[in-house]
C-alpha cells in the first residue's frame, strides 16, 4: 500500500518505520519541508521518501495524520478527498489552545477533522499508545484501538494495524468510540492484550 504520513514527530516517525518494515511505501511530510526529513528517510530505507504535505497527501492511498490538533485546519483537503485519513492526534489545551466545543464534550477532534475534510473517510487510531510502545511492542499482540464511521475504511486500517504487528480493536464510531480514546479516557495510554482490550470495550 502507498501510505502518506503527515507529521514526523514521535508517533509519525515510529509509524512510518513500522509501515516500511511491513513492506509499504511511505511518503513522509512535515511543516518544515522535505529537506528536514533526510535523516529519517535515510534511516527508514528505500521504501520511504520525503515530500511536501500536499505531496504526501496525494501519494497515499491511506494517509496518517500525526500533527498537533491546532494545525488540523491546515491540512490539504483537495488532496485528501477520497482517501482514508487516520487521525492519530490528541487535544491538549495547554499546547493547542482552548476549544470550547471540545472542552464541553460536544464533539471529538476526529469529528472536527471529518468536518474539515468532508471528502475523506476519517478513522481514529494510533493515538492511545505511547510512541515508545508503538516502536517497541510490535509483534507482542498489544491492542491498538480504532474508531470510525465508515466500515470499509475501518477494515483497511485494521488490516494495516495487524500487518505491523498489533491487534486491531474496534471501539465504535468517531463520536462514541473517539471519546473512549481521548487523553484521560480509560483506553488512553494502556498496553493491553487483545483479549484484555475486548473485555474493556
Amino acid at each position: 500500500m502507498r501510505i502518506g504520513v503527515i507529521g514526523s514527530g514521535n508517533i509519525g516517525a515510529a509509524a512510518a518505520r513500522l509501515f516500511a518494515a511491513a513492506g509499504h511505501d511511505v511518503a513522509l511530510a512535515n511543516s518544515r519541508g522535505p529537506e528536514s526529513l533526510a535523516g529519517l528517510v535515510d534511516e527508514i530505507g528505500d521504501r520511504a521518501r520525503a515530500d511536501t504535505v500536499e505531496g504526501a497527501a496525494s501519494f497515499g492511498e491511506l494517509v496518517l495524520v500525526a500533527i498537533p490538533f491546532h494545525a488540523y485546519t491546515d491540512l490539504p483537503g483537495a488532496q485528501l478527498t477520497g482517501k482514508i485519513v487516520v487521525d492519530a492526534g490528541n487535544y491538549y489545551p495547554a499546547r493547542d489552545g482552548q476549544h470550547p466545543a471540545l472542552d464541553a464534550d460536544e464533539t471529538t477532534i476526529s469529528e472536527l477533522l471529518a468536518e474539515q475534510l468532508p471528502g475523506a473517510r476519517v478513522v481514529k487510531a494510533f493515538n492511545t499508545l505511547y510512541w515508545e510502545h508503538l516502536r517497541d511492542r510490535a509483534g507482542d499482540g498489544i491492542a491498538l484501538f480504532l474508531a470510525g464511521d465508515d466500515q470499509h475504511a475501518k477494515d483497511r486500517v485494521a488490516a494495516l494495524i495487524a500487518d505491523i504487528g498489533f491487534a486491531p480493536v474496534d471501539v465504535g464510531s468517531l463520536a462514541e468510540g473517539g471519546r473512549k480514546l481521548q487523553p484521560g479516557a480509560p483506553l488512553s495510554g494502556v498496553q493491553l492484550t487483545e483479549a484484555e482490550a475486548r473485555a474493556q470495550v
